[in-house]
């Protein structure tokens, strides 16, 4: 197992959520038969080539093309009518965060040029996982019945660390949580059981709950551990007031599936 603890994210962010299932072929209606005309013999005449290409993708899905996403590369083939599903708890970050951003992401830039700022952040409460589209709101029910008697909580996540996903094509700088780490396993206990009623993977043992500040393609630990990753802290401690701008309060739960979005308060 990798030195770098490991993070619960599909390699791709863009799925084809919205594709409908194949309707099924149309009956055709029932004619009469003439008394005295005998069937034709079968034959199957050759389809053109114009005609086979005319569809590219269609029985096998849509071309994974990593340069459109950045590099990243699926954790798991698309699937028609599959959605990517993903739990975790919105981060809501306070004003002057972007700023400790700000000082934080060009010194790593320094060791690793090809960081890219993450848009949103988030602390995940599973791995991804494939729903099936007529699950979607069955999982999401299952869901709120869980976690609909949770107490909100703060949290507190300060500590930088260096991390990969499962098949270590993405390597992430994040911030562990430090104090309200309990807490966090409540909540996956209850998202464990609903992905075990639907058959899913479940979240790893002994999780690192952080958020996410940046990521790169492919496996950069070498290059932001150590000294790096000593004086990306020192940043971290020496900023004003850093204890209490990462010191968050985790008030809802929120389930994402392919590009719909399901939010569910804590009590």
């Amino acid at each position: 197992m990798s030195a770098a603890p490991l993070v619960g994210y599909s390699s791709s962010g863009s799925e084809d959520e919205d594709e409908a299932e194949a309707g099924r072929q149309a009956r055709p209606g029932a004619g009469c038969r003439p008394r005295a005309q005998s069937p034709l013999p079968s034959q199957r005449l050759p389809v053109p080539d114009s005609v086979l290409h005319m569809f590219p993708g269609t029985e096998e899905g849509p071309e994974d093309d990593s340069a459109k996403h950045g590099g990243r590369v699926r954790s798991f083939p698309h699937e028609r009518g599959n959605w990517a599903t993903h739990v975790y708890v919105p981060y809501e970050a306070g004003e002057e965060f972007p700023d400790l951003l700000d000082a934080l992401l060009p010194h790593a830039q320094t060791h690793v040029p090809r960081l890219v700022r993450m848009e949103a952040f988030h602390l995940s409460l599973s791995q991804s996982v494939v729903l099936r589209h007529h699950w979607i709101l069955p999982f999401v029910q299952a869901l709120k019945g869980r976690v609909a008697s949770r107490q909100r909580f703060c949290f507190t996540a300060d500590r930088v660390k260096i991390y990969t996903n499962e098949e270590k094509t993405r390597t992430f700088v994040g911030l562990e949580v430090t104090s309200g780490h309990a807490q966090f396993l409540d909540l996956v206990s209850e998202v464990d059981r609903v992905m075990e009623e639907f058959d899913l993977t479940t979240f790893y043992k002994d999780p690192s709950f952080h958020i996410s500040l940046a990521w790169c393609v492919g496996d950069a630990r070498l290059q932001l551990e150590g000294q790096c990753l000593r004086e990306l802290q020192e940043i971290v401690d020496e900023f004003e007031d850093s204890e209490m701008l990462l010191r968050v309060h985790a008030a809802q739960v929120r389930c994402k599936s392919g590009n719909k979005f399901f939010s569910m308060p804590l009590k």
